[in-house]
């Protein structure tokens, strides 16, 4: 098996609802994303004869899709009462709004689906809230969640 790794990151501010501890407030990360490709076999002929892919296209796609977060604060969809979400885009802050709760965890899904939406053959990606920290979510991340 051949891979390739490449790594971004964003900084950005969330806080956890229904959570019990520190976490439960307005705190920021920098955000540290390694995603990892992966293939049984290297390019046959062209440009990118004996790679598994060019760097450029999956490094650009993973910083495009980690600037989209950068110096934001990231909000999990109804967690915040209207008017404090008003409140907050009249004093200019840039808010981004996700469908999943915060957390590394989810993070690392969400990037991975979006490597692997973008055609790239994704493994694993790894995403750090702290440099000792961090969440993983992998190409056999499978079974039935209840």
């Amino acid at each position: 098996m051949y891979g390739l790794k490449t790594e971004s990151y964003f900084d950005g501010a969330h806080f956890l609802a229904e959570y019990h501890g520190k976490c439960e407030n307005l705190h920021g990360h920098r955000w540290r994303v390694v995603a990892i490709l992966g293939s049984a076999c290297l390019m046959p002929s062209g440009d990118e004869r004996d790679m598994v892919m060019d760097f450029s296209s999956f490094k650009q796609t993973l910083r495009d899709l980690t600037a989209a977060f950068d110096h934001t604060f990231i909000v999990e969809e109804g967690t915040l009462a209207p008017d404090t979400l008003d409140c907050l885009a009249r004093e200019g802050f840039h808010l981004t709004m996700v469908p999943f709760r915060t957390t590394a965890e989810n993070f690392a899904r969400h990037f991975f689906s979006k490597l692997d939406q973008a055609g790239f053959p994704v493994e694993q990606v790894e995403v750090y809230e702290t440099p000792m920290n961090c969440a993983i979510y992998t190409h056999d991340a499978s079974g039935d969640c209840a």
